[in-house]
């Protein structure tokens, strides 16, 4: 199923808070580059300070300008009120679309997974042929999950994919252990179950709305354990609620199979669970990146499902507390 009808542009609305960030630069406390080739890098997180603030920001950057993310104190974990909340009105381009981190890129030595508006100016996955989108835009950004700057060679190759000059290329680097990263990461509350309703196969035309939160984690200098932590955010105290179209059974069907309690790699810290695959993203039960507890409701009936439960003894156990 393709949802064409929703042809917004990501790479449009994304540009003024692009902007803003490099214009805010100073009192976010990030380092602003421009390349030989006009390419301007953003450092979040390397040698920059960066912040909460900052990774707030880049995680509506993620989301192509098409959702919020906002800050709370909330109460719904005892011990970890500091609360990520997200919504989109346009979930399905806004997460899989922009948001995603689904552009596999590679030179030498470097390695990274791209997000941001600029994958669908690339269209690299096959995920763009089911969304049936694609964008087109002078400028575009792409987020790096990444603890070194990417090389000039992989910068140039990323500008050509996407059909853009390289001065119209901004590139976003927030390593997993600043605080900038971890933020944005937790910020994916919605997009991982966004995912999860593509691979379940849902019809992602009948996802009308949807919005979610997850407690914000303490960020570790150690890449596996801040990377475990930031899923585990979402894994065992992720929230989303999601408004769908259709009958109530499917409604309900999509509810009981979204909980990340499903999964048969449930019941350990992430980390502890990708040491025991050797590292090995894709031997993980994909059913398991999923947000903890989710609500469905069906639009026509006005009849809502919950499922999952959240875990504040996994949640304890990975944060360290």
């Amino acid at each position: 199923m393709t949802v064409t009808q929703q042809q917004v542009s990501v790479n449009k609305h994304v540009l003024p808070l692009v902007e803003s960030l490099i214009a805010d630069a100073d009192k976010l406390r990030l380092n602003v580059q421009r390349l030989d080739d006009g390419c301007t890098i953003v450092d979040a997180g390397i040698e920059a300070v960066g912040g909460l603030e900052a990774g707030r920001r880049i995680g509506e950057i993620c989301m192509g300008g098409l959702g919020t993310v906002t800050l709370t104190h909330s109460p719904y974990t005892s011990r970890w009120p500091l609360t990520v909340n997200v919504h989109s009105t346009n979930p399905v381009i806004s997460c899989l679309g922009s948001q995603y981190a689904g552009w596999s890129l590679s030179h030498e030595k470097f390695n990274a997974l791209g997000s941001g508006p600029a994958r669908a100016l690339c269209l690299k996955e096959e995920l763009f042929k089911d969304l049936g989108y694609a964008d087109r835009a002078d400028a575009t950004c792409l987020v790096m999950e990444v603890d070194k700057r990417p090389p000039l060679p992989l910068v140039e190759k990323i500008a050509a994919a996407c059909k853009v000059t390289p001065d119209g290329l901004t590139i976003i680097l927030t390593p997993t252990s600043s605080l900038a990263g971890s933020m944005q990461v937790v910020a994916r509350v919605l997009e991982v179950v966004m995912h999860k309703a593509h691979e379940l196969h849902f019809p992602l035309e009948k996802i009308l709305d949807g919005s979610g939160s997850a407690p914000f984690c303490p960020p570790a200098p150690d890449f596996i354990e801040a990377m475990g932590r930031t899923n585990d955010s979402i894994l065992f105290a992720g929230q989303v609620h999601l408004f769908v179209g259709g009958d109530d059974n499917a409604a309900e069907q999509l509810a009981k199979q979204l909980p990340s309690s499903v999964s048969k790699d449930y019941g350990k810290p992430f980390a502890e669970v990708f040491k025991e695959y050797e590292y090995d993203f894709f031997e993980i039960d994909p059913m398991l990146f999923s947000p903890a507890s989710v609500i469905v409701t069906a639009v026509e009936s006005g009849n809502s499902f919950h499922a999952g439960h959240l875990d504040e003894a996994l949640l304890e156990k990975s944060f360290g507390a």
